[in-house]
């Protein structure tokens, strides 16, 4: 036998050895591990004397092998029968059961808790709006939902409302992320300045509502069209009854205004700052009352480079907060302007404004008022201001 066959069989024998080598000790460190995972006490029911019950007397329990080799020796010994041998026995099929009951991953329980139904305040109108319901077949996050739902703002001249109700039966005026909402509510204005809702603002409300309803596997639910258009139709009835704005003008008497002298002396007087072009005046609840305007419908901003001539008061009456002495309020801020610019104030008609006019108009405007009120349209509420928009 050459060295080359005696070499390769001494490195077979070593190659034999180790492996036996790494199969004892990886049996030795699989026990050792048992043992830690699985403890015997000297408590250990396991261990205890327990003579063999009957095979009737044993009951079906929950996984607990120790309890019940313990109430078996109780039983045993009760009746005098012969103690068993010692006996040790290993714990395999209820001891990994108990291990695996109380090694269960924990569970989130607020996940798993019910949802606490909260409504938000605000709601669709069924005075002046029409609502399409959006129904999905599953829930769906608010998160995934926000990016689709961005087209939902304006259907031609008519605004629209997004509402949503979740999986739990909560109704949100907006979408919240960390929600799953079932459905969502379109509301559609039935009519403003602009008119009753008309067919095409009608159909693409509609069609933006199928769109969502298409994207997330839902349907789409509306109320019928005649019903919609002849409540939008009544509506606008009542509205342009109902609607009135009256207006006061500065004229300069001699030289023309640059923007900034009239916006110090609009804030002299008590303007707020600007806002969407305009000079508002507030309120002691910030509401605005009426508001200044350049007299060519330029904005104060994009137009600072010019002289002006004229300006605007304007009282918006659905819109303003209801006040039986509003325009007279009007009326004095507005001269007070006129005497810091050097102005005349004029009315509608180009007339000097006289002292026993200011009284006569508010009375009028008061009725007004009143008939808004009745009507279900309050002066200077949410609903008028959104209707009279």
């Amino acid at each position: 036998m050459s060295d080359l066959q005696i070499g390769l069989i001494a490195l077979g024998a070593l190659a034999i050895l180790i492996i036996l080598c790494i199969n004892w000790w990886q049996d030795r460190r699989a026990r050792t591990q048992m043992q830690a995972r699985f403890p015997v006490g000297e408590h250990d029911a396991l261990l205890k004397d327990a003579a063999p019950a009957p095979f009737t007397e044993i009951q079906r329990r929950e996984p607990n092998f120790g309890a019940q080799q313990a109430a078996a020796a109780a039983a045993a010994a009760a009746k005098g029968a012969p103690a068993a041998k010692p006996e040790r026995a290993e714990p395999v099929v209820s001891s990994v059961e108990e291990d695996l009951n109380a090694t269960v991953l924990p569970v989130d329980e607020a996940a798993l808790a019910p949802e606490v139904v909260q409504h938000d305040a605000d709601e669709p109108d069924a005075a002046c709006e029409a609502v399409i319901d959006v129904v999905f077949n599953e829930p769906v996050a608010g998160d995934e939902l926000a990016p689709f739902t961005l087209g939902l703002r304006h259907a031609g001249h008519k605004p629209l409302r997004l509402f949503a109700e979740t999986a739990g039966g909560s109704h949100h005026a907006s979408l919240r992320p960390d929600a799953r909402y079932a459905s969502l509510q379109v509301a559609v204005l039935l009519a403003n300045r602009s008119g009753p809702l008309t067919s095409g603002e009608w159909a693409e409300a509609l069609s933006r509502a199928r769109v969502l309803a298409d994207q997330f596997e839902g349907n789409v639910e509306a109320p019928s069209e005649p019903a919609v258009f002849e409540h939008a139709r009544q509506l606008d009835a009542v509205c342009a009854a109902l609607d009135v704005q009256v207006g006061l003008t500065l004229v300069a008497r001699t030289e023309r205004w640059s923007a900034s002298d009239v916006l110090t002396a609009a804030h002299q007087v008590g303007f707020a700052p600007l806002y969407d072009g305009r000079l508002p005046f507030l309120d002691k609840q910030q509401r605005v009352r009426f508001t200044l305007t350049r007299g060519d419908n330029l904005s104060f901003e994009s137009a600072a480079n010019t002289t002006i001539s004229q300006l605007n008061l304007l009282l918006d009456v659905p819109r303003s907060p209801a006040d039986p002495t509003a325009f007279s309020q009007m009326a004095a801020v507005a001269r007070r302007l006129a005497a810091v610019l050097s102005a005349d104030v004029v009315d509608d008609g180009g007339r000097p404004l006289a002292d026993g006019a200011v009284t006569a108009i508010d009375r009028q405007l008061l009725e007004r008022v009143e008939r808004l009120e009745k009507a279900g349209l309050e002066a200077g509420s949410v609903r008028a201001r959104r209707v009279f928009g």
